[in-house]
């Protein structure tokens, strides 16, 4: 029979699969001999048996037992003892970090009269009744499912102005009475007086929470997999709100805004945990619990060191302080901002706790793209109307909005908006998402508006305490009487904490500036400099650049492509350039049709000519014309009403000439936009199909590309074939294409892009007449799935996502299962036919972090993307490269 239950003593930080994240760091602290109240922790696998079976495995509530028993005798009191309680916490603990996403009961064991006992062993009925109250709220909320609001309403009336602190224990007495009866009211049951009743529910409701909406909201926002579960953490109870000499606090081990060394947290005194991460109460920095407990906070600085030591990183750690004694509740691998990844990864390396490969696996792809979004400029003609704590860097503007609901709304119209709160919960993670920043005026650096921004790279200012929030009212006072209504628009920084009033323009980030070549000395911009070198010098992947402009060209090649990947010439024609195709189209006879193509022929030439001479002899693989031709004409409902006027101003019959001649030639584009006509025109005369039923199409382009080549010293043309899904297409093009540039005596590979299923499925064929293969993954994905990208992201992903058909959009990562496996095959099959075959990505994949791994996983060359995705996948590359060497398999 397996084992689902884990004494601290037994564990270490290396089985987060099975203890979670919070269980495994516990057991660590543990046998570090760290000050850890005792416990253990109830397995992910037994949570995965629950949500699978819908009941907890054989067995489980014997070891739970078994367990208790253990933790009762160390202590010497047994859970609910009426005249002197042994009291737990029930926890949540995921493998990966999911802060406030899951659900916490603290105080299990108290009833009507274990309280009483707690109260004389401590010598302090307020605490105890606190306790008791605390624990009917909790449990109310998150075991019986009870709207909390409703206790949170009867607190507030009962205290009045007075703050949570002024009630005293007749107080909180009445308000334990009055939840009582909100919990027989609501739930339709009494509280449960049976400690061990309290206890088996919060674990079931800890398991539960695994698939709450907003638990299962942030897995998809942070790409979580869905079937991890959560382990359940049983811990003795210590507390904080015992009065003035109790406390408890979130400490960093650095700061998680810069990477700074030095003190960083929070405390509160006379409070239990929840206090700090919910912002209901403001905090006071943790250098002043120095001045409040001096021998608790020099020993909280040595085991903050110790831990930074041991884990070789930031660590974020949670701890109480019970009558002066400290106590470790919690620690783990900090969520930390962008830019102090970047500088802590190479502090470290300084420090000589880790090595430069180590550093670049710290930091990751989106990070770095964090860092180049734009920032605040110059904000000298915005009114500032107070400043908060810097909790999550970033410059956001948008208009105010007081609710998750509202973000949400209107942020699926296309606007930009700023969530204000006095705290967020983990109720509001959906309008966190949704906006591009979050302002409140309660809570600290640790608390859950801080915590969850950092970790979604959103912008954030929190405490800005001079502002009153009126969420029902959906307004906010700043100081000097200025109200912000919704839908004003405000300016936050979350790097000085300053927010304004109006949108503040923005300039580029000095990151930015650093891969257009511009020196910025800082220190975050030395951080990144020498891990993109690093990188570079471990990755084997190519990084070349989507792009079809000169000006395109030259900016890739400054954020550091080795070529471009993806030329795409349907691009050159648009525009003013639109008529010549139209005159293509309309061609009647062969001469005509060579009209055209001549006219087009030396626009070609210019534009690859420019491409080349940017690229300064780097390889740029055009594609040949892909999208049906009818893309290019004018609407067939708009030109058919242009058409019908037309007759209507003539006064004629139809097919009758106007003055100006226009009439003929709408006419005669009505009926090619009729013909051309296509009920699904992804899957029809597009692509190879063209230049074969098009004839000179493809040939035009050939020879534009050589007459560029031969005028550019160093060109290197390679010229890709798209939508092919036999051979026997490419060898009909490939034959013309190479009569033409022998001709001009010019050397250029000849490929494929790889985007039909059938041409990954004889990739081997299709090898025999191609040099290169590129992976084109949108349309492979659309073509696999079935899916339309330009209907169905609107139509049904959302409920997909929430459905978990799919974790991720396929269209923003690579599905490694379908397209994946089709990618495989094409690799094995193509270079079985040609070793040598050269094999590349230019679908927007190309700039996805975990598709850049997929990519060098499966042996391709490089991979291609948009200028600004370049520094991006050059990371990523490198990261994929050093993974696959630290795991032994070399990938």
């Amino acid at each position: 029979m397996p084992k689902y239950v884990y004494d601290f003593t037994e564990g270490n930080k290396d089985l987060k699969d099975l203890l979670g994240g919070k269980g495994a760091n516990l057991a660590e602290m543990t046998n570090l001999g760290l000050p850890v109240p005792p416990g253990f922790t109830i397995t992910a696998e037994a949570c995965r048996h629950y949500l699978r079976h819908g009941g907890t495995p054989d067995g489980l509530e014997g070891e739970i037992g078994e367990h208790l028993a253990v933790l009762e005798a160390r202590i010497g009191k047994r859970l609910g003892q009426a005249d002197d309680p042994l009291l737990v916490s029930v926890r949540s603990g995921a493998k990966f970090s999911m802060p406030g996403m899951m659900e916490t009961v603290l105080d299990i064991g108290l009833n009507d009269d274990s309280v009483l006992g707690l109260a004389k062993q401590s010598g302090n009925d307020r605490f105890a009744w606190d306790s008791y109250r605390r624990l009917i709220q909790m449990f109310g909320k998150t075991v019986l499912g009870i709207d909390g609001e409703l206790f949170e309403d009867a607190m507030d009336e009962l205290k009045g102005e007075r703050d949570d602190t002024d009630l005293d224990a007749a107080d909180l007495q009445r308000v334990v009475e009055t939840f009582k009866g909100i919990v027989r009211e609501r739930a339709g049951r009494d509280f449960p007086a049976d400690p061990r009743e309290q206890m088996d529910l919060a674990v079931r409701a800890v398991f539960d929470s695994w698939n709450a909406p907003r638990a299962v909201l942030y897995r998809r926002q942070e790409r979580i997999p869905a079937d991890l579960g959560t382990a359940v953490n049983v811990v003795a109870m210590v507390f904080g709100n015992m009065g003035p000499d109790s406390g408890t606090g979130v400490a960093f081990t650095r700061d998680p805004g810069s990477g700074r060394q030095g003190v960083y947290g929070d405390y509160l005194r006379n409070a239990q945990g929840e206090d700090v991460v919910a912002g209901i109460r403001n905090t006071v920095p943790l250098q002043e619990l120095e001045t409040i407990n001096p021998g608790a906070y020099r020993e909280l600085l040595d085991i903050m060191a110790t831990l930074e030591r041991h884990y070789r990183d930031l660590c974020d750690i949670e701890f109480t302080i019970e009558r002066g004694k400290l106590w470790m509740l919690q620690t783990r691998v900090g969520k930390r901002t962008a830019a102090a990844a970047f500088c802590m990864a190479t502090q470290l390396v300084d420090e000589g706790l880790i090595d430069m490969d180590e550093a670049v696996t710290r930091v990751t792809g989106d990070q770095l793209a964090q860092l180049m979004f734009p920032r605040f400029a110059a904000t000298a003609g915005n009114r500032r109307l107070t400043t908060g704590m810097n909790a999550s860097p970033g410059a956001a503007a948008g208009r105010a909005v007081f609710s998750s609901e509202r973000a949400v709304e209107l942020a699926a119209r296309g606007e930009a908006v700023i969530l204000v709160r006095r705290e967020t919960n983990p109720d509001d993670l959906a309008g966190m998402i949704a906006a591009h920043g979050v302002l409140t005026s309660r809570g600290g650096k640790t608390s859950h508006a801080a915590v969850v921004a950092r970790g979604m790279g959103k912008t954030c200012v929190c405490g800005a305490e001079e502002l009153e929030v009126d969420p029902h009212a959906r307004r906010f006072t700043a100081p000097g009487g200025v109200v912000v209504d919704e839908g004003d628009v405000i300016s936050i920084d979350g790097g000085t904490g300053a927010v304004y009033l109006g949108e503040v323009p923005v300039t580029a980030s000095p990151v930015a500036k650093y891969f257009e070549g511009e020196p910025a000395e800082d220190e975050l911009v030395r951080a990144v400099d020498r891990i993109m070198r690093h990188a570079d010098s471990a990755r084997r992947l190519a990084v070349r650049a989507n792009a079809d402009t000169p000006e395109d060209a030259a900016r890739a090649r400054r954020y550091g492509a080795e070529g471009i990947g993806l030329c795409r010439t349907e691009h050159m024609f648009l525009g003013e350039r639109r008529r010549l195709v139209e005159d293509l189209i309309l061609a009647t006879t062969p001469e005509a049709r060579q009209a055209a193509l001549d006219a087009l022929e030396p626009l070609q030439t210019g534009d690859f000519t420019g491409i080349f001479t940017a690229m300064r002899g780097l390889p740029v693989t055009i594609r040949l014309i892909d999208p049906p031709l009818h893309e290019f004409l004018p609407d067939l409902t708009d030109l058919a009403v242009k058409v019908a006027l037309a007759g209507d101003r003539a006064g004629a019959r139809p097919g009758v000439r106007t003055r100006d001649g226009a009439d003929e030639r709408d006419r005669r584009l009505l009926d090619a936009v009729k013909r051309l006509h296509e009920q699904n025109p992804m899957l029809g005369l597009r692509g190879v199909r063209l230049g074969l039923t098009i004839p000179g199409l493809f040939a035009m382009q050939v020879r534009a590309i050589a007459a560029a080549a031969r005028r550019v010293e160093g060109a290197r043309a390679e010229i890709m074939m798209p939508l092919v899904g036999a051979v026997q297409e490419l060898e009909i093009v490939r034959d013309e294409a190479e009569r033409i540039l022998a001709e001009a005596g010019v050397a250029a590979a000849i490929g494929t892009m790889i985007e039909v299923p059938r041409a990954a499925l004889t990739a081997g064929q299709i090898a025999e007449a191609a040099e290169f293969f590129s992976f084109g993954t949108n349309d492979l994905t659309q073509m696999t799935w079935g899916f339309s990208r330009d209907d169905v992201e609107s139509a049904f992903f959302g409920a997909y996502l929430d459905l978990g058909v799919f974790g991720v959009s396929p269209f923003e990562s690579i599905d490694r299962e379908g397209v994946g496996r089709l990618m495989r095959t094409a690799v094995e099959e193509g270079r079985r036919t040609r070793p040598g075959l050269k094999l590349g990505i230019c679908g927007e994949h190309g700039g996805d972090p975990d598709s850049v791994h997929f990519c060098h996983e499966i042996g391709l060359d490089y991979v291609s993307c948009s200028p600004f995705r370049i520094p991006v996948a050059r990371l990523e590359a490198g990261r994929a490269a050093l993974a696959c060497a630290r795991s032994g398999t070399g990938c």
